[in-house]
Order: structure tokens, then sequence, then C-alpha cells
């Protein structure tokens, strides 16, 4: 790591601190008491940072102190312009720590790797120059913000920034809604972060190209509040269109499938960089580990800007964010869990879109709907008829008589079914509507926006709408990142001379970027299709309709997509494109789909089971469960875990596979969720040639076969998922991004005891006030034991402490554990674990029937420990078969008091056969022993 970040490692018998910019020296000795160093860093010929290097595994967080230590350990003689030396850093080879002391209230972080000789000695110059030069120190001598010409929503969130990032927050979010303003927003914060803060470059993520080239645009028209001058004139802004960082550059644009290419060392086909990084090919398979690249250091950028940044956090594309040693600044409008949850819960200014229409800097919506019979139930073409089969691809046409049924779906329309009438439907009432119900007293089809499924649908559409209207080509135009390109057929020579045929796609007129441009400055076209290419993003003020004719299943999706027609545009520039719109108070989403917002669903692609472990999943699998959902979340799972096996584990889980990679399990898994792999295994199944379809029946015995083949590595081979499930458990430590913590109570210790013993004192009057009415107090006032009561007396009971009647102050079992620790810690062991049954055990320790207060689980769990002893010393033997019964018999009573002969009729007994099967396995002896656990484990 030192050694690719330019540092020369000598020992210290051997050292030339002047054989090149950077030298690391091994285990420095210090001055007297402070040790040795295992690396003494020097730059430039001076000592400025020291290295303590740790085994892998190591947490890092409590080394910290002792670098510090070493810092103020410098020799006298050591040449050091700064003491204790700045630059700490703490490494396990895996993981490596930051702090720079140069900054005020320094903390460490996580950094990627070290950083360059030159940057460190670059720092201390300029710092020893003019102290407190770091950003985070000029952060906090900003200047005001001039809010002329901002609106107040951009006001707070440039204010939000800086107060974040004065305070040290490595990650912020800002939420605006789409229109806005977000990006001019972001220009003025870059302004001041450059020019006042000091930041040296920064890096502004886009999500394709377009969006990239319309931001470029932002900062060339952006004038600086306070002497007016284009930015562009005093600081260089690079669209990066190749793997060089132009060095004088202080604003980058790029998408961050651009950069990841870069990291990697590797060219980008410029045809990706037009494409949305979260919807790329290359999701779809494992992420490839970013390593240090030499060429682009992790100090590369101070600030790094992501947009639409909802869809840049996952797989691969977060290395990216991750790599550099840089403050994130995430701008979104339709902000996820997940999202919140990378930027460390720091969303730091919400404006909505409803606020946003409030405000009126966007405008509302109307929503029409269209339905048909077809779009919501399908359809069956009957046998006989003459079938049209046109391929996909080629759009080429055969035809052929049907010798059966062919039905179908509304989820199969436009993609296996094409229905031009369905089409035209809706197209031909949207036409009939659109002057007397959509905008009524219009004469001019409003700028409408229709979203198609694919690239052929959308094709299907245009074609509808031209004669439909009765219109031109010019009316009604496809805009997708194929347009202005045609797939050809081209001859090649392979390296032993064979011609072969290749499909490539060649220009053929006008690019997506120019259409968009006519569509939105030019009278022409009036409708525009596309996929998903002006999804997110995009700019098109005039816009009145956005049109669904394709399904939207992530909410995050829909709102950005509908965010395109939520911008304002003054009369007159909607009036240079639609003579007869006098202004746009609104805009109208018609949905031909069903679209249901309510049922969005923020997912990702692989994972579809987060809330079941894999523990759970494997169970499913071996049972024969073939689930899609099952099988995706195991490969998801599988894929993850494979990245992270150490070489004894691979080789373990390799041999327990019977020479089968994770990678390799995982991947047939998702190949035989694959539709076209599916079909390909239908046709090759009863031998159909290519062009013919395969048949329902047909294709669901290839899932099944090919789903069973996929599942069968785990489901047949019980070592190898016990094998997987142990060294997972061992790796692995969750860190929970979504969920935010929620404060108990605050305060001096003393007012916090005095409040703890109020609430305990308040408890006990409780009990004593209800011991003859309740039934459960009754039971355990009478007989300082658990025999005898139900989980839904006792929950009975948690509820009127909860929520009494008698004017009791309100409790909670937490509150009372808590309380009971507070004041009595000696005699509290643990936390609660199971709501009701640990509530049992806090009423008999107020009551004195307990001397010590700990979880009912525990408890059982003891006593089950020296109930199966005393069992074993009076010769009673138990197999395993019978341990697992009384296993599963136990952890029923910790969790609901009591067992019943019903109970066995729940999980997990009914998966082993239920009472008949528990009754076979003890014999006659089942039910005293039962009683017998009830009573002895109840105690």
């Amino acid at each position: 790591m030192l050694t690719a970040a330019g540092w020369l490692i000598q020992n210290r018998t051997d050292a030339n601190i002047d054989a090149g910019r950077g030298v690391a020296i091994r285990e420095f000795a210090l001055g007297h008491g402070y040790g040795e160093a295992d690396y003494l860093l020097f730059a430039d010929g001076h000592a400025v940072g020291v290295i303590e290097a740790k085994r892998e595994g190591t947490a890092l967080i409590g080394v910290e102190i002792q670098t510090q230590k070493y810092s103020e350990g410098i020799p006298i003689a050591l040449p050091a312009p700064r003491r204790p030396l700045p630059f700490l850093y703490q490494s396990t080879g895996i993981e490596t720590r930051f702090t720079n002391l140069l900054e005020p209230h320094a903390s460490s972080r996580a950094v990627f790797s070290f950083h360059r000789p030159e940057t460190l000695s670059q720092w201390l110059q300029d710092d020893l120059a003019n102290p407190g030069s770091t950003l985070k120190a000029r952060l906090a001598s900003m200047p005001a913000l001039i809010e002329l010409g901002l609106r107040p929503a951009q006001i707070t969130a440039i204010d939000a920034l800086e107060d974040s990032l004065r305070h040290g927050r490595r990650r912020s979010l800002i939420q605006m809604a789409t229109g806005s303003g977000k990006t001019y927003t972001a220009c003025n914060s870059l302004y001041r972060l450059i020019k006042f803060a000091g930041a040296r470059r920064v890096l502004f993520l886009v999500d394709r190209g377009n969006l990239g080239r319309q931001t470029l645009k932002e900062f060339q028209a952006f004038r600086t509040p306070d002497d007016g001058r284009i930015f562009t004139e005093l600081y260089n802004v690079q669209h990066l269109q190749s793997s060089r960082i132009d060095p004088v550059a202080k604003v980058c644009i790029s998408t961050i499938q651009r950069l990841f290419s870069m990291l990697k060392g590797e060219e980008l086909d410029p045809e990706l960089d037009e494409l949305s990084g979260s919807t790329l090919e290359m999701l779809k398979r494992p992420p490839e580990p970013i390593v240090y690249n030499p060429a682009i250091s992790i100090e590369t950028f101070d600030l790094i800007v992501t947009d639409e940044c909802h869809r840049s956090i996952y797989n691969l594309w977060r290395q990216v964010l991750e790599y550099f040693d840089a403050s994130l600044i995430g701008l979104t409008a339709t902000p996820s869990k997940q999202t919140i949850g990378f930027f460390d819960q720091n969303l730091i200014m919400e404006y909505p879109y409803e606020r946003a229409v409030a405000d009126g800097v966007n405008v509302d919506f109307d929503l029409y709907t269209i339905r048909t019979l077809i779009s919501e139930h399908g359809s069956v073409i009957n046998a006989g008829f003459q079938v049209d089969y046109r391929d996909r691809q080629t759009r080429k046409v055969r035809w052929e008589q049907a010798d059966q049924d062919i039905p179908y779906d509304a989820d199969e329309l436009d993609r296996r079914v094409v229905v031009p009438d369905q089409i035209r439907t809706i197209v031909r009432t949207f036409r009939d509507r659109l002057f007397t119900d959509i905008f009524p007293g219009r004469t001019e089809v409003p700028k409408t926006l229709i979203f198609a499924k694919d690239d052929s649908h959308a094709d299907d559409i245009v074609q509808i709408l031209r004669e439909e209207f009765g219109r031109g080509n010019d009316f009604a135009q496809k805009i997708t990142y194929r347009t202005g390109s045609a797939k050809i057929r081209v001859k090649k020579t392979d390296k032993q001379g064979n011609e072969y045929e290749v499909d490539e796609w060649a220009s053929s007129g006008l690019t997506a970027e120019q259409r968009l441009t006519e569509f939105r400055t030019a009278y022409n076209p009036r409708i525009a299709v596309t996929v998903d290419m002006i999804a997110t993003g995009t700019d098109i003020k005039p816009l009145e309709i956005v049109f669904f004719m394709r399904a939207v299943k992530s909410r995050t999706m829909f709102e950005q997509m509908k965010g395109r027609g939520s911008r304002t545009v003054t009369p007159t520039e909607l009036q240079n494109v639609t003579p007869d719109g006098h202004s746009k108070d609104h805009f109208v989403i018609i949905d031909a789909v069903g679209l249901e917002p309510e049922k969005m669903q923020e997912t990702q692609p692989l994972e579809r089971k987060r809330n079941v472990s894999l523990e759970k999943l494997f169970e499913l699998v071996t049972f024969g469960n073939r689930d899609e959902d099952v099988l995706s979340s195991i490969a998801s799972r599988l894929a993850r875990l494979d990245r992270e096996l150490t070489p004894n584990d691979r080789t373990a889980l390799t041999e327990a596979a019977k020479g089968q990679s994770l990678a390799s399990i995982a991947g047939d898994i998702v190949a035989a969720l694959d539709p076209d792999h599916q079909t390909d295994a239908a046709r090759a199944a009863v031998h159909l040639l290519p062009e013919v379809e395969p048949n329902d029946e047909e294709l669901i015995q290839a899932r099944k076969m090919l789903f069973n083949q996929a599942a069968k590595p785990l489901a047949a081979n019980p070592a190898l998922r016990n094998l997987i499930l142990g060294i997972k458990k061992s790796y692995e430590q969750v860190i929970d991004r979504i969920n935010q913590d929620q404060l108990l109570e605050a305060g001096p210790a003393e007012v916090v005891r005095e409040r703890a013993l109020r609430m305990v004192q308040s408890f006990e009057q409780f009990l004593q006030l209800h011991k003859d009415e309740i039934e459960v107090l009754q039971i355990l006032y009478s007989k300082p034991y658990a025999v005898g009561l139900s989980l839904k007396q006792v929950k009975a009971l948690a509820n009127m402490i909860e929520k009494p009647v008698d004017g009791s102050p309100r409790l909670t079992p937490d509150q009372l554990w808590h309380a009971y620790e507070r004041i009595d810690a000696a005699h509290v062991r643990g936390s609660r674990t199971e709501v009701a049954a640990d509530l049992v055990n806090l009423v008999r320790f107020a009551l004195k029937q307990k001397p010590q207060l700990e979880p009912r689980r525990a408890e059982v769990e003891s006593r089950f420990a020296a109930w199966l002893q005393m069992q074993q010393s009076a010769g009673v033997l138990f197999e395993q078969e019978h341990l697992r019964w009384l296993e599963a018999i136990r952890d029923h009573i910790a969790s609901s008091l009591a067992v019943e002969p019903d109970d066995l009729e729940l999980d997990p007994f009914s998966r082993w056969g239920g009472l008949g099967r528990a009754q076979q396995v003890f014999g006659n002896r089942f039910l005293p022993l039962l009683n017998e656990l009830n009573e002895v484990l109840a105690a």
C-alpha cells in the first residue's frame, strides 16, 4: 500500500530520507518512554507522520491514542516542522484510518489507502505559511451567503451543507424536489467552497452522459454572486470524456461508470457513458473490487457531489464513492431508506414535492386514468387464426396459423405478445379526450412524454400515434439511447482468416440529445416516446403530459419520472413551443397501466428476501421450495460471501461442494432465473426451432427443471449448507444504517436515579393496589412461581401497566427493567428478551419472590441444563432425536410460559410431525415428561 502511494520503505540502519519525496522508516525508535513507531514517515526530508500497523481484524478505533503518543515522542534532533507530527495512520492492510491534526477538532476517518508524500508535504507547507488553511478550518470563517437570486430552500440547503462540513460530517444528503434547482444550488455552494474554503478539486458525478453535458452548461451559465463573472472564466471545469484528469481543473464532471473504469485502468465504451449507471448490465454480475490506482490518488478530490445519488450508492458504484478521501454530498429528489442510511442519517435538507408546489417552485398534477380490458386482463388468440410472429430485434415478420389457443396475461403485453389494438385503443382515447377532458379548450397537442416498455414497444406507439392523429414523422418521435443509431451487419475476419458477421450500431442521423433539444425548444415533436433516457434529471420545462404505458414498481423511479412534468416555465417559454398554452399551472399524469403507487417498493434487483435469514432460505430450498425470490436471494448472499472468502475457506467450500465454487453455484441460479435461458431450455427440451416460441406448459417445465438443477448443489448437500452458515457467521458484523436510534433518557446521573426510583415505587404500588383484582397478580401472590399462568393473562397485565385506567403513570417493561438496573445493578443480570415472559420475572422481583432479576430465557435454560444433569445422574439417557424435541419444548416454555399438547402442532414441532410424532419418539412417558418440564422450568 505504501509503495503504491509513492513511499520508499527503508530500515532504520539503511535510511536515506532524501532518497525520494516520501520515505517510510520501519521500526523507528522514539524518545525515552515513547516506544517504537512501526513506520515513521518523511516527506521532502521532514518527519511528518507515523503509522501503527496491526494484524488483520484488529479494531483500529482504540489504536489512535497510541499513534498520537508516537507523534509526540519524536527525538529533538529530527527535522520536524510541526510537533507533534500532524499525520497519523493506523492500518491492518485491509482497514486504514487517518487523523489530520492540522484540522480543528481532528478525528480519525476511514481511508482507502495512504496519501501520497507530496500531498502531505503540501498540506504541511500550506499550514505553516498560513495556519488554519485546511478546508475544515476555513469553513469556520466563511463570509455570509449572498442571498440575492436564491430561493429560500436553496439558501437553507447551502447554509446547512456548510454547517455540516464545518462540524466534520463526511457525508451530507440534500433532498430537493425535482425542478427546485438542485444543480444551481450546487454551483453556488461549490463556488463558495472553492473560493473561500480552499477546496482544491471537486468531483461532480452524474447518472449518464447527457446529464453531464447538462451540468457543464449549468456551470458555463452560472454567474458568481459577488462579482458577476462566469464560473468557467474563473475556474476550469472538465467534463471527463477520457481517462485523464486535467491537473488544473477545479471541477470534474463524470459519470460514475467512467470513473469506475478509470480506477480499474480500463477504457470505457462511449456508448456505456450514455446509459444510466443503475441500469448497466455490469450491475448484474458480482462487482469487481477496486484496488489502489497510483495514477488516481485517494486525495484527488476534496469534495464529491453525487447527483441523483439514490441511483449511485449500490453495488459496485459504492466503491467509487468510498475510494476517495473526500466529503460526500448527495443530491436527490427521492431519498430511499438505503440512501439516507448510506449518508449516515445526515439528511441536512428536506424540500419535498408538496412543499415545492406550495412555494410555486413546482406545479401540481392531475391524474387521468385510461383502462382497457386487455390492458388489465390479457386475452386469448384462438386456434385457427393466422398469427404474426415478429423478431424483437430485427422486427422481421413471418405468418403462421395458430394450431392451438395462445392465452396471454397483462404482464406479457408488448413483450411476448403485442396487441396493436390495445395500443390503438389507448392512443385513440387520449386523442378523443385530450381537448375535452384532459386540457379542455386547447387546440394544440401539449408537449407529451410517453414511457414505453422497451425499444420495440416505443416503435409501435410512435407508429400508432402518427396514424391516429393523422400527422407526419415530426409529430411523434422516439427518443431512446438508440436514437440516431442503426444496427447493421458487418463482416469481419478472425486471426485464422475466417470471415464472420456481427451486429454493430452506426450513426443514422440526429442524436438522441439533438432530438431532446428539439423536443424542449421547438414546436415539433409534440410527443416524445422514451424508455428510460428521460426518466431522471432531464429538464423539459414546457412538458405538460407525462404518459405511462409501462408499469413502474419502484416508488423512487415513479417519483423521478413524474418529476419530468413538474417544472415551472414562464408563459413566454411555454408559448414559444405551445402557442395556445397561456400558462403552466399544472401537468397531467396519464396512467394507462394501473400504476398503484401505494404498492410500489424500493427494491434491489437480486436480493428479494431481505428479512429472511440465509439459514431459513436454505431450509426452504432443502424442503423443496423453488420460489424465484428465494433462489434469487440465495444467489445474492452466496455471491457476496464468495468475495469475502479467505483462501482456506474457499478451498474447504469447493471441496464440500464437490468442485464447485460459491460463485459458480450463484451464477447457475442467476442463469436459471433468466427468462431467455428458460426459453432456450424449453426449446431444447422439446426440440423446437430457434424461431418457435415454446408454450406456457413447456416454459413451466423448463423453469422447474432449471430451478431444481440450480438448487441441487445446496438442497442435496447438508454438509455444504452447514459449512456456508458457519463461515458466514465467522465473517459477518451487521451494520444497521437504516434504523435511527431513540433516546431513552439523559440528564445528571442523580436525577436519572431519582427518576428510576420513582418509577419502581409507582410500579410496586400498582401491584399492591391491584393484587386482588388482576388474575396474574392473584396467582403470583398466592404461589411464587409461574405455573398456571397463560401468555394471554400476562399480556393483559402488560397492557394495564402501559395504559392504566386508575391514573397511575404509564410504564413499559423496558422502562421498568432499566429502572431496576439503575437503582439495584448488583441484582439485575442481562436485559429483556421475551416481552411477556420477562414481565413475570419483573413482577416476582418486585414482590421480593426472586433474589435476582434476569431474563426468563436465561433462567429457563439454566434450569433445563440442571434438569438434564439430574436425569443423567438417575440413569436416564436421551438420544439426539429426544434432545431436539426437549430443547424446542424448553424454548417454547421460555417464550410462552408453558407448553400444552396442542402447542406441538405449532412451528417447529409441526415440521417434525407434531404431537403424534412426539408421542412416537417418547412413548408413554411423553405427557408426564411434558408436565414435569412445565413445573421444573416455570418454577
